[in-house]
């Protein structure tokens, strides 16, 4: 990607900061993973549909256990109500995206931090930011383990992209391979504070301005009645009608990334989405979501099958994304 197109992405970006209008007609398309490998084909077309005509779509009968899925929120509540002179001894570097930050991103599109803390999980990047037993016990295996599974339904679905665009069916695992010291997926734990009552649809403010992802793909897990993200598909972009994702225990909410879209010769879309401020009447108390970032190996290729964008390695694709799309509040 060319230091001119990350500026025309920049540009959008900063365009997307207005608060827009709620398009609620508009579904996010649900698709069963049931019996995945003798539907294979049926359910290949269907994400193919979803990811080239939306960006965004929601997955059933998964395969990952509700408990497992009840659990990692568990965890993740455990560790944020940690004090936070505690969570500061497992700080986020930059550039590792492993680690805990608190109110510390500013997107383009908004200016003002992101009012949210989070932890971020990437395998070889780990050493020294674990609590240890005695500050949770069994976090480290069971958030870990939970990341493993993230990773084998994202390649699963992957493997049907790979398919379409031309390549083997296991293109994308290898392309993710966690068992390389340059692995740089990432499972995040999110915490979006509190609002407080004379906060409640503050103008300028955000749980999460808008954006899109630098990944392939994104698997999100959300709480029952605790929503707020919006997805704004490519169409409504000009108009900024965004449509609200309704959260719900039992689904997976996805989106195609940066990556996926470039390397599929922009055929997949990746679409900017944000989580607003609640409103009247709605829940205000602590938010809690759990995204999964498929992201390439840093020293892989990525060559796209008709040659519309230049080679370039998964690692400097996205030091060229951030520079264009994050800075440090």
């Amino acid at each position: 990607m060319t230091d001119t197109y990350a500026l025309a992405e920049l540009q959008k970006e900063s365009r997307m900061g207005g608060v827009g209008t709620e398009n609620a007609d508009r579904t996010i398309p649900r698709i069963d993973l049931s019996d995945f490998e003798s539907r294979r084909a049926e359910i290949t077309e269907e994400l193919w549909t979803a990811a080239t005509e939306i960006g965004f779509f929601q997955l059933v009968n998964h395969g990952i256990p509700q408990d497992q899925v009840d659990r990692v929120f568990a965890e993740s509540a455990r560790f944020f109500s940690l004090p936070d002179d505690t969570k500061a001894r497992y700080p986020l570097a930059p550039g590792t995206n492993a680690g805990w930050e608190k109110l510390s991103q500013t997107r383009p599109s908004v200016g003002t931090p992101d009012q949210k803390e989070s932890f971020q999980v990437t395998r070889p990047r780990m050493e020294g930011l674990w609590p240890d037993d005695t500050e949770l016990a069994g976090f480290q295996d069971f958030v870990l383990g939970f990341e493993a599974q993230c990773w084998d339904l994202a390649m699963r679905v992957l493997s049907c992209f790979a398919e379409k665009l031309g390549f083997d069916r296991d293109f994308f695992a290898r392309a993710h391979d966690p068992e390389s010291a340059e692995y740089q997926s990432t499972l995040r734990l999110i915490h979006y504070l509190p609002v407080p009552e004379e906060q409640k649809g503050r103008p300028g403010v955000w749980r999460a301005g808008a954006h899109t992802d630098f990944d392939c793909l994104t698997l999100l897990f959300q709480r029952d009645g605790q929503g707020g993200l919006q997805v704004c598909p490519g169409r409504d972009a000009d108009a900024q009608e965004w449509t609200p994702v309704t959260p719900s225990d039992d689904a997976i909410t996805c989106n195609i990334g940066d990556m996926l879209m470039r390397w599929s010769d922009d055929r997949l879309l990746s679409n900017f989405h944000r989580v607003k401020l609640p409103g009247e009447g709605d829940y205000t108390g602590s938010r809690f979501s759990i995204p999964f970032f498929a992201q390439a190996n840093r020293d892989v290729l990525i060559e796209t099958p008709l040659g519309t964008y230049p080679p370039i390695t998964a690692h400097d694709y996205l030091q060229e994304r951030v520079r264009a799309n994050y800075r440090k509040g």
